[in-house]
């Protein structure tokens, strides 16, 4: 009687199952050969390149072991960007289709392009996409080169500033788009506040998740909000470290508008020399032993940056990893927000060495969350950030469709609204804080792609009015309510209560809109 077979790959075979294209992992399976394993090499290779740009720069060139949560006090000028006039832009394109889509898709990735090389010249590091938004950190202990005028503490700020204005000069780009349906614009606001935050990695061996906490992040975003188009806005502190470099007017609000007068050469084009990228694995030995051990290796390195991506997402990217690249579309889609207050608040009131309780316990929060969501087919983006703390986008029917995707937001955000309200409140020092959430459903057309840097720093993202207005509900929302606008009270007729309130005026509507509660 022949022994059975057993196939070199089988002591890695449970890492690479999710890591490997289908017909890859098959062939790898089941004709374990040296040209098959060099096959897999180069795919986890091409991975490997993939996943850094999907990551900020502190997770790329360092990842903690995947459910590993480690946290640190950082200090530094953080920038919030917001893109205005996409929105036009974006229903101009829909009605194109996948024409349409791939017009956009240019004109966006022309924007984000410029703007990430901008950052990256002066220093920076783009955190996260959010919409169409960015958050970029330039960290207080960067070597950086010489400055005219500036002192240790204000050089960070100084870069920042010189980079925000770069990149409000660059946007002249953008202010005259052809599309089918006439000509468009694009403008940015540019919010700046410096500060001390926690930067945490939270999560499960699953699904990890970089995020700030205290209330420089939330500053930033205020400062953003308070801006105007084609400026650079500042919180009031951030100014006084440059105020003797720049010519500022106030806003209402208290901040702070810088006026451009500098010209090109004083400007210049970048204040420090870019960054290396963390280097990809070699292959050194074609032997089937040594293939083995190689491709061993390059899981070490990729799967410490596959826990950051949600699960269906690392699923496309497997996918297309070969092509570099995922179609854009416009699909329908179902969008919640979810914000969740006290965090930020707290840390900022932490007595020194109480850092790790509370991160661990954001951690727990975080990973019931992305349970909830993934347990009803949905996918938890991120942690990004509002002026009232940190908040998690979520969406279903992309990449993976159901019939029922309105009903199943809805239950995950009961789900949601369950485990906030059961979560214990955190201890800072001799005082507990609650920890509450507010979240807003809604549902329609979407534009959905991966943006960024063609070959640079990406994410695959969802965009558009229907995200906006998710994001728009749950700033209206009450602590532990949830928000949902018609469609989604229809879809979940029969299933779940909903209760009319008053009809609200959202930005970007026209008219009010009736909305309920669930």
């Amino acid at each position: 009687m022949p022994a059975p077979f057993r196939s070199p790959l089988a002591p890695l075979e449970a890492r690479l199952r999710l890591l490997l294209p289908p017909e890859v992992y098959a062939a790898a399976w089941l004709t374990p050969d040296a040209p098959t394993l060099t096959r897999v090499f180069e795919h986890l290779r091409t991975l490997q390149r993939v996943l850094y740009n999907y990551v900020p720069r502190r997770v790329s060139v360092a990842p903690p072991a995947p459910g590993q949560i480690r946290h640190d006090w950082q200090e530094g000028t953080l920038m919030f960007t917001d893109l205005a006039g996409f929105t036009s832009l974006l229903e101009a394109n829909a009605a194109y289709g996948r024409a349409g889509a791939e017009a956009l898709l240019d004109v966006l990735n022309s924007y984000f392009a410029q703007m990430i090389e901008i950052i990256s010249k002066a220093g920076g590091d783009l955190l996260e996409f959010t919409g169409d938004a960015m958050l970029a950190l330039f960290p207080a202990d960067q070597r950086r080169a010489d400055i005219a005028g500036a002192d240790a503490p204000a050089r960070d700020v100084l870069v920042a500033v010189r980079a925000g204005l770069r990149m409000q000069r660059a946007m002249a780009s953008f202010a005259n788009i052809a599309a089918a349906q006439g000509r468009f614009s694009l403008g940015m606001r540019v919010g700046l506040h410096r500060g001390r935050f926690l930067m945490a990695d939270i999560g499960t061996p699953v699904r990890m998740e970089n995020v700030l906490l205290g209330t420089a992040v939330q500053r930033t975003k205020q400062a953003e909000s308070a801006g105007r188009v084609g400026r650079v806005c500042l919180s009031t502190e951030t100014y006084a470290r440059v105020a003797s470099q720049f010519r500022a007017e106030p806003t209402d609000q208290g901040y702070l508008l810088l006026i451009d007068d500098l010209d090109d050469r004083a400007l210049g084009e970048y204040d420090i020399a870019m960054g290396r990228r963390p280097a990809s694995p070699l292959l050194l030995d074609r032997s089937l032993d040594g293939l083995l051990r190689e491709i061993e290796q390059a899981l070490c390195l990729v799967e410490p940056l596959a826990a950051y991506l949600p699960p269906p997402i690392l699923g496309l990217l497997v996918q297309s990893a070969a092509r570099r690249s995922i179609p854009p579309t416009f699909p329908e889609l179902t969008a919640a927000f979810v914000n969740l207050l006290g965090l930020s608040e707290a840390v900022d009131r932490l007595p020194s060495g109480a850092e790790h309780a509370l991160v661990a316990n954001f951690s727990r929060l975080f990973a019931q969350i992305a349970a909830a969501v993934e347990s009803r087919g949905g996918v938890l983006k991120n942690v990004t950030y509002h002026v009232s703390g940190p908040d998690m986008l979520i969406y279903f029917g992309v990449p993976n469709a159901h019939a029922d995707d309105s009903l199943r937001a809805a239950l995950c955000a009961r789900a949601i609204r369950d485990i906030v309200a059961a979560a214990p409140p955190l201890e800072v020092g001799d005082a507990l804080v609650p920890v509450a959430c507010q979240i807003g459903v809604a549902r329609g057309p979407a534009f959905v792609a991966e943006i960024g840097e063609p070959r640079g720093r990406r994410e695959f993202n969802v965009l558009g009015d229907t995200v906006n207005t998710a994001a728009r509900l749950m700033s209206r929302a009450g602590q532990n309510q949830i928000l949902v606008t018609d469609t989604i009270r229809a879809a979940v007729e029969g299933e779940l209560a909903a209760t009319a309130l008053p009809p609200v005026r959202l930005k970007g509507k026209a008219a009010p809109i009736p909305i309920f509660a669930l």
